[in-house]
């Protein structure tokens, strides 16, 4: 039920997965709702899938704390808890992230030795792919939450890229270890007492280089960024395509190279991902962004699938447990590397 566009699109998107892919759904919701939305597409009735009535949903302009003032439970509880009862092996919410990350540290809880979860994004860079950790599950941030950031973003990079031992950076403004706020300050002080792989702070301009595999910052840093990058990349699309339509030559020009076009569309498209891992619960929970379209939602459910049926959980916390990444792990790859 959450979403900018729900219920009609993320009906439609586990529709689309659940075709392409060997599972079996549980949408959770308000029951006529997603019913009604199910009847649009026939196809559906021979599918896997079933709903389970949450009438109570949270909507995204909710306050934070009102969230948590909740007496009934909201559909994005229910869904933690189908997957805390084993019922589900895996939850997917393009909704109210805040909402959903408490729904899923309250019913999942947390791994050992984690006292806050991190959502990782994967970031495209000029030699393959990077980790942001944290894109937005913990805003107000102690240096040590940022160690921890550190070791889970370490262990995915590994599990994810195939990385043996994962170069971690912390984002700051400036590569000298005397820039940044004294949260940066004291994380990189940390950081660089640890066993990780540590190669200092790293400017917001480099963030795409590929310097790092892992690039370490608090919740409200990442999320900023984050966004600030998807707006960019809708911005020089709209520019390209104004450039591209002043004169009969360009538009000659853009049919020759449509095709490059589309590809660098699809790397930077966060559409193409579907959504980023909540780490350090224990379970698989992937977040959706709030305008998810129906091809998000489809790559966003794929991409839980996946995670739960490879182990993520599992392969996440023996890396954690051996100390490091270790060299030769197979690779759990994400859609967006695929």
């Amino acid at each position: 039920m959450g979403g900018d566009h729900a219920p009609a699109v993320v009906v439609q998107g586990a529709i689309a997965a659940a075709s392409e892919a060997a599972m079996s759904l549980l949408l959770v919701g308000a029951r006529e709702a997603l019913q009604a939305e199910l009847d649009r597409f026939p196809a559906a009735a021979t599918l896997p899938i079933e709903i389970v009535d949450a009438p109570d949903a949270v909507r995204m302009d909710e306050p934070y704390a009102s969230i948590a003032r909740r007496r009934r439970p909201t559909s994005v509880r229910m869904a933690a808890d189908l997957v805390a009862r084993g019922r589900a092996d895996g939850m997917f919410s393009a909704g109210h992230s805040g909402a959903t990350i408490l729904a899923a540290h309250g019913a999942l809880g947390r791994m050992a030795g984690i006292d806050r979860p991190a959502l990782a994004a994967t970031i495209p860079t000029v030699n393959g792919a990077a980790i942001l950790i944290d894109a937005g599950a913990t805003v107000e941030c102690r240096p040590s939450h940022l160690l921890e950031f550190a070791h889970l973003g370490a262990a995915y990079a590994s599990v994810t890229l195939g990385v043996g031992r994962p170069r971690v950076a912390v984002l700051s403004n400036g590569q000298e270890a005397a820039k940044g706020n004294e949260l940066i300050r004291d994380a990189t002080r940390l950081l660089a007492e640890s066993s990780l792989a540590f190669v200092g702070p790293l400017e917001a301009t480099d963030l795409f280089v590929g310097d790092a595999d892992v690039i370490v910052c608090d919740g409200f840093t990442g999320n900023v960024a984050l966004k600030t990058s998807e707006g960019l990349v809708e911005t020089i699309e709209h520019l390209l395509t104004d450039e591209i339509t002043r004169t009969v030559t360009a538009q000659v020009g853009a049919l020759l190279v449509r095709g490059a076009f589309r590809r660098f569309r699809t790397r930077l498209d966060y559409s193409e991902s579907g959504g980023a891992p909540l780490l350090g619960v224990e379970g698989v929970c992937v977040i959706g962004h709030g305008r998810s379209s129906a091809r998000a939602v489809e790559r966003g459910v794929a991409l839980t699938a996946r995670f739960a049926r490879e182990g993520l959980v599992d392969r996440l916390k023996r890396t954690l447990a051996a100390g490091q990444p270790s060299q030769g792990q197979a690779s759990l790859q994400t859609d967006s590397q695929r």
